[in-house]
């Protein structure tokens, strides 16, 4: 039996990943789950997939499942704060470890994992975008594997050769196409930007998604997270990676060849399906997704990312060529302006506003041989001065 441990399982990544695994219970067995507070789905989790240990990081919320699960003497083992995500993700009984903890809070298990040699599914794209070094350093030196769940790194997985290792130049990948939907405000006029409120840009067209992956959908930002981790997760530069938009999320991405070939992996959007590759990776499992019909999706259409209606892909990139302390600067900014945004302090323009000006604000140091608590006090650093920028324009409104 292959042992998993899901953290962020009461997310929508999560969900499905339990959902796969329960398809496969004869080759899985979950051995731990984590989430931050939702204790009351939590003990529904517990009670159906009875896994070895389960971690509330909020105190109170393990103190509320504790008593929600009185009746079952067997267990769970309840463990509660953040260190005890990365007990449950080196646990000698887990094998696989599904990182779906949204944001640079999913860093450090999702390191204790590698650095254990575990095979990685990769949902937090935020450990490649603040230590992408770190990491994949840990997994060359552990031997843990790395597979991509983010819709659009798995399906550039899938179309490019066993041997991309190689670099991409040297098995002929002139460029990776990374697709995007353009969120539910591609069609919006710009100079009305500033009136969306957050249920509207929560409002996605195709995906069922948390609220900040969401929000991050609709100024593309999310996208601009997803090069930098492209560029990791396949050992290239942005100068090899074209966003292209795409509103149907039907291609989740594709590769272009130097003989002429692109090569595209389609697919309903459905996270299952990723997951289901990670999971039985390098042979394929039921996931439960229905088949697509090319007869009905009918026609496919490409744009070309607008940068004006989307600043905050534009920065990425340029974080992206800055490199350095750069990108985990422009992570802790965009988090804490989603979460103002979110809290109707900001209005939606000012996401970009304040990651601009965060980075702007802060310098760029060099992360050679930088260790993990460097890189969390400049996140801490980067979030301090993104709440000043915040407070400020929220002064103004």
């Amino acid at each position: 039996m292959i042992g998993v441990t899901v953290l962020g399982s009461t997310g929508s990544v999560g969900v499905s990943t339990l959902d796969v695994l329960s398809r496969h219970s004869e080759q899985f067995r979950v051995v731990a789950l984590s989430a931050h507070r939702d204790s009351a789905r939590m003990a529904e989790q517990c009670r159906r997939y009875r896994p070895l240990v389960a971690v509330m990081v909020d105190e109170e919320a393990a103190r509320d499942l504790r008593e929600r699960l009185a009746d079952r003497p067997e267990g769970p083992r309840i463990l509660a704060g953040r260190a005890a995500l990365e007990t449950v993700a080196t646990l000698p009984e887990t094998h696989y470890v599904m990182a779906a903890i949204v944001g640079a809070a999913g860093l450090p298990p999702t390191l204790a994992a590698a650095r254990a040699g575990k095979r990685v599914l990769l949902a937090n794209k935020e450990s490649l975008v603040v230590a992408g070094a770190l990491l994949m350093r840990a997994i060359a030196e552990s031997g843990a594997e790395l597979l991509p769940i983010d819709s659009e790194h798995n399906a550039i997985f899938q179309c490019l050769p066993p041997n991309f290792g190689e670099g991409l130049p040297a098995v002929g990948v002139e460029r990776i196409l990374l697709t995007a939907s353009g969120g539910p405000l591609r069609e919006w006029p710009i100079d009305q930007l500033d009136q969306v409120t957050p249920e509207q840009a929560c409002a996605h067209p195709t995906w069922a998604m948390g609220r900040k992956i969401s929000v991050d959908s609709a100024t593309m930002m999310n996208k601009g997270l997803e090069v930098i981790e492209a560029c990791w997760l396949f050992g290239t530069s942005t100068e090899r990676v074209q966003v292209v938009v795409h509103p149907q999320s039907v291609i989740h991405s594709l590769v272009q060849y130097q003989d002429g070939s692109v090569l595209a992996q389609l697919g309903n959007p459905d996270m299952r399906t990723p997951i289901a590759h990670a999971l039985g990776w390098p042979l394929r499992l039921d996931a439960g997704v229905a088949p697509l019909d090319l007869f009905k999706v009918g026609h496919l259409d490409f744009e070309e990312p607008d940068l004006a209606r989307f600043p905050c892909l534009g920065l990425a990139f340029e974080a992206a060529r800055l490199g350095g302390t750069a990108p985990v600067i422009l992570n802790a900014a965009n988090e804490i302006a989603v979460a103002a945004f979110l809290e109707r302090r900001i209005d939606l323009p000012g996401i970009a506003a304040v990651v601009a000006e965060t980075l702007e604000a802060m310098p760029r140091e060099d992360v050679s041989g930088q260790d993990l608590a460097f890189l969390l006090d400049v996140d801490q650093r980067a979030r301090v001065a993104a709440e000043q920028q915040v407070r400020t324009r929220a002064a103004r409104r």
